[in-house]
């Protein structure tokens, strides 16, 4: 069912959108202007560094990259920790992973923590969520939301007790009824592999293009809270436009010849050996991840040309962001689960004209914990009590400097390190104690990074003098003070958060 689409069919698809459907703007007013609206847009396992204003002018992404012109741009966004499920609740809750009890992947979000929609508590807002979820249950409405669309099967073993497993997403319904029949006969399902050959008319960001369509077309009166979330570029690393991008004309990442030493953490060393094989086609895998960018990006387009058509340009806030990045050859391996900026950076774009009416590059070191915060703030509402975070509109509207340092987690959890890379405990004692090791790491704004670990080797960088971290200078003798110094910090931002976990 394969079905690629050649260079001159693309360009023409994503031509018509820019300057056709995006570009068409409608300026006029919700019925509750004084009321913004919120579309959140989001991605799974995408770099900072695949958008132009972040310095990536290879990929064919002409609508993100109009967004980012017209936005706000945090250049410098750190997840909370770098795995889908953990980060995720971060982003729905405005919790840290150790707070909201997501400590690894496939965990439930308890039905007592509130999700954004229960947060804000505003009857009058319309709300719906559609793709991937990874919260738990996820195919049943939750947490707020009025509206439920989902696009994945393979959590079926991790349901709640008495949930029907034998119910399918509605994309499940939506492939079945155009002929489709399951090739994972075992589970009754479309593999993510299956998925990832289909044209783009019936891929995943299609169907979530028409259905967020759907659902601004029938909202368009009312006041409305939306997520819509991509699982691409997340693996498998294959789509309808794997030939959209000559792996011999990609840029090679800088890093990707950074060999891992006897300092670095095993965890890491290991993955690296993990990774040799594909390594050695890194060009191509890197050209296939930027045509899954693609792809997005076209669905993206027709969900903001139709908001910019429907006239509710001006009254709504759009976000887009990714859940964590991906190594992509860097250091050696694919992936996340790390601590490495290609892991734990992603792109934030925030477009609201009452915030700033053109594009505004903030440079300051930011986390996913202010974003509820940030959004709260801008729908007028107040961020209770319990909620860590700051709201970053001060820092965007230029009355406050951040000078603060940025956190990220890692959280080894109780199935060890990140299930999906196939990472089990075996091997030598030495293997199994790093797969169970806890980091906790600080960034600070004048350019230092101090990773440290319980069971595993720690890591400290100059990002000013060595931007693709492949120095580890924690096991040197001359940055035994910084280290100290760095260690107070990370101590006393536990005790502030309540962490008790001892690094």
């Amino acid at each position: 069912m394969a079905n690629l689409i050649n260079r001159r069919s693309f360009l023409k698809t994503t031509t018509a959108l820019t300057l056709g459907t995006y570009a068409s703007r409608s300026f006029g007013f919700n019925s509750s202007a004084n009321r913004p609206n919120l579309l959140f847009i989001w991605t799974d396992q995408q770099r900072c560094d695949t958008l132009a204003v972040y310095g990536n002018t290879q990929i064919r992404m002409p609508n993100l990259n109009r967004l980012a012109t017209e936005s706000v741009v945090f250049r410098n966004s750190y997840v909370t920790q770098p795995v889908c499920t953990p980060s995720r609740g971060s982003i729905m809750t405005g919790l840290w992973p150790h707070q909201s009890g997501l400590l690894a992947n496939n965990m439930h979000l308890s039905r007592e923590t509130k999700c954004f929609p229960e947060i804000v508590h505003d009857s009058a807002y319309r709300t719906g969520y559609l793709g991937k979820w990874h919260l738990g249950d996820e195919l049943w409405k939750q947490h707020g939301f009025d509206e439920w669309i989902s696009i994945e099967d393979n959590y079926i073993n991790y349901y709640s007790p008495g949930r029907d497993r034998s119910q399918r997403s509605t994309y499940d319904a939506y492939l079945i009824r155009k002929g489709y029949k399951h090739n994972n006969k075992k589970k009754d399902i479309f593999s993510r592999p299956y998925v990832s050959t289909l044209a783009f008319e019936d891929s995943k960001p299609k169907y979530l293009e028409i259905q967020a369509v759907d659902f601004l077309e029938r909202h368009r009166n009312d006041n409305f809270i939306l997520y819509v979330n991509f699982l691409e570029p997340h693996t498998p690393v294959n789509g309808p436009f794997n030939d959209m991008h000559n792996p011999d004309e990609l840029d090679r990442n800088p890093n990707v010849d950074c060999n891992l030493g006897d300092d670095d953490p095993l965890l890491y060393r290991n993955k690296a050996e993990n990774y040799k094989k594909q390594m050695k086609d890194w060009k191509n895998i890197n050209a296939k991840y930027f045509g899954l960018c693609s792809e997005i990006d076209i669905a993206i387009g027709g969900i903001l040309g139709k908001l910019d058509s429907l006239g509710l340009r001006d009254n709504t806030i759009v976000v887009f962001t990714s859940d964590h990045g991906d190594m992509m050859g860097s250091h050696g391996f694919f992936n996340k689960s790390v601590m490495y900026s290609e892991a734990v950076k992603v792109p934030w774009l925030v477009r609201w004209p009452e915030l700033s009416p053109k594009q505004r590059v903030i440079t300051q070191n930011v986390s996913h914990i202010d974003l509820v915060p940030t959004l709260l703030e801008l729908l007028g509402k107040q961020k209770p009590n319990e909620i860590p975070g700051k709201s970053l509109v001060p820092l965007i509207r230029g009355q406050v400097k951040d000078n603060g340092d940025v956190f990220v987690e890692w959280n080894a959890g109780p199935g060890g390190d990140d299930d999906e890379e196939g990472f089990k405990k075996t091997g030598t004692e030495d293997d199994n104690v790093s797969k169970s090791a806890n980091i906790r790491t600080i960034v600070t704004q004048d350019g230092w990074k101090l990773c440290l670990s319980d069971y595993d080797k720690s890591q400290l960088f100059n990002l000013n003098d060595d931007p693709g971290e492949c120095k580890n200078l924690y096991y040197g003798k001359n940055h035994r003070d910084a280290i100290e110094k760095l260690r107070k910090r990370i101590l006393d931002w536990q005790n502030s958060v309540n962490d008790t976990v001892s690094v």
